[in-house]
């Protein structure tokens, strides 16, 4: 179940760096599914399935993730993020904190962040925006490595 929430967490995280944008600029803002066929896990069991949702609030992105363990127990993560990048805010979520950075308009970059330490680091990659590849390197929060590429595709 941590190991979902992790992956929960750098889904959500992916979305956090996404907000730095106007929605209507932004190839993040929507709703994405997990291409399970498409992504490599190198750590970890994969889930069953996972989706994420990237919002526009004000001059925040909210990102709701969701997705089905291998079990078939359900998990779920929230968090907002400037979208200008920077320091955002865990709703629901393994982390004490997240940040976001913008490198260019395809590319974000995200930090997960326990006991004030960077545990998680994401970089996701969407020059279409309807396929998204996001690379995820660091530990979980129980301190288990973590390296996986995620490939999501926008609904």
């Amino acid at each position: 179940m941590k190991r979902l929430l992790v992956f929960a967490a750098v889904v959500a995280l992916s979305l956090v760096a996404s907000g730095v944008l106007l929605a209507q600029s932004n190839p993040f803002v929507g709703t994405w599914k997990l291409n399970l066929a498409k992504s490599k896990f190198m750590s970890g069991t994969p889930p069953k399935g996972g989706m994420f949702t990237v919002q526009r609030v004000g001059d925040e992105d909210r990102i709701t993730v969701n997705g089905t363990a291998q079990s078939g127990s359900s998990f779920s993560l929230k968090y907002e993020v400037p979208s200008k990048g920077g320091a955002g805010k865990i709703l629901a979520g393994p982390f004490d904190a997240v940040s976001g950075k913008v490198i260019d308009d395809s590319t974000r970059e995200l930090s997960f962040m326990k006991g004030g330490k960077e545990m998680t680091h994401i970089r996701i990659v969407s020059k279409d925006g309807n396929t998204a590849r996001e690379t995820v390197k660091g530990t979980d929060p129980q301190g288990k490595p973590v390296s996986e590429v995620l490939v999501w595709e926008k609904q």
